[in-house]
């Protein structure tokens, strides 16, 4: 169901639920797993497969809250409205500040605004929660690229395509890197 604009600002007015948003799910053995199914995916489809599983692993919220504000802000997204979804990203990351996505999804929105100072904060912060997490990694990685500091990006880049050899940012590198374009 599509929430009209004024419905999601409404609901990002709400207050925030009175508990304290549960611990994230400890995604380590399933993003274990998937990051060997990438590393030994012999196509581009398996690799992009591995990938798919990451994301919905890196999505899974710690509650339904929490999940109805990253589901929202997604939407917000998708049809570039960048102000709704920072509406609903700076409540999930006040309500959740220990789940990774919510920093990555934010950094996201800022890289799209080109506000890549504040993007690289909160990607170092999704990192400071789930250092392997790929798209934080890539997403840290081409930040420092629009930045300007592009060596500094390729290290970080490349070690997202140390952990996902199939990413689609592995052809920035120079040398290349990952599996073969």
């Amino acid at each position: 169901m599509r929430l009209i604009p004024a419905a999601v600002l409404a609901l990002y007015a709400l207050p925030a639920q009175s508990e304290t948003c549960p611990p994230a799910p400890d995604i380590t053995g399933a993003l274990d797993t998937l990051i060997a199914d990438a590393q030994a995916a012999q196509t581009y489809m398996a690799g992009r497969d591995a990938f798919y599983d990451m994301r919905a692993l890196w999505s899974t919220a710690p509650d339904d809250w929490s999940g109805e504000l990253l589901a929202i802000a997604l939407e917000r997204i998708a049809i570039a409205d960048y102000p709704g979804a920072l509406l609903g990203l700076d409540e999930l990351v006040v309500y959740c500040p220990h789940w990774a996505e919510g920093w990555n999804q934010r950094a996201y929105v800022r890289f799209l605004q080109e506000d890549y100072d504040a993007a690289l904060a909160d990607l170092d912060r999704a990192l400071a929660l789930n250092p392997r997490h790929v798209a934080a990694l890539s997403g840290k990685g081409l930040t420092l690229m629009r930045m300007g500091r592009d060596d500094a990006g390729d290290a970080v880049l490349r070690k997202a395509v140390a952990l996902h050899p199939w990413l689609p940012e592995r052809g920035l590198l120079d040398p290349p890197a990952g599996a073969p374009r």
